[in-house]
């Protein structure tokens, strides 16, 4: 049985598998992700007899905004619903009741997040990536 939890209590050395499945989450390492945890306001996490195998997370400021990282399915689990209830988990947590609006960067799965309410139309963003801001002449470290 699939269970659901909000709990960050576990070693975060589990979620390197299923990282390890996504190419956005290539090379992660332990200590990384270990402060990862930490500095994650809600971390939804599904496990199957003791093996985590999703997760989703939100950074957010508990009123006006929200944004979705890292939602992973075992893809040995994948076309059970285990993404769309990590989604339901997260988009009505008692924590987050009051967010206006909720975030979430895909390059892929787009069609997938339509069918939970979630539209393509509210694209705003942009991306400063410092790994390639390295490779840019003038690049200052200190900046």
């Amino acid at each position: 049985m699939i269970t659901y939890t909000d709990r960050k209590n576990f070693d975060p050395a589990a979620l390197l598998p299923i990282f390890e499945q996504s190419p956005w989450a290539l090379g992660r390492t332990v200590a990384e992700t270990a402060r990862m945890v930490l500095s994650t306001d809600l971390l939804i996490t599904a496990w199957d007899d003791g093996r985590l195998i999703g997760c989703g997370r939100v950074l957010t400021d508990y009123v006006y905004r929200a944004s979705i990282w890292d939602v992973v399915v075992d893809s040995a689990y994948q076309g059970q619903d285990i993404g769309t209830e990590i989604i339901h988990q997260i988009l009505n947590h008692s924590s987050l009741q009051r967010v206006e609006l909720f975030w979430l960067c895909t390059r892929d799965k787009q069609a997938f997040y339509e069918t939970l309410g979630f539209s393509a139309k509210e694209q705003t963003g942009m991306v400063w990536d410092r790994r390639k801001q390295r490779e840019s002449p003038g690049y200052d470290e200190r900046a």
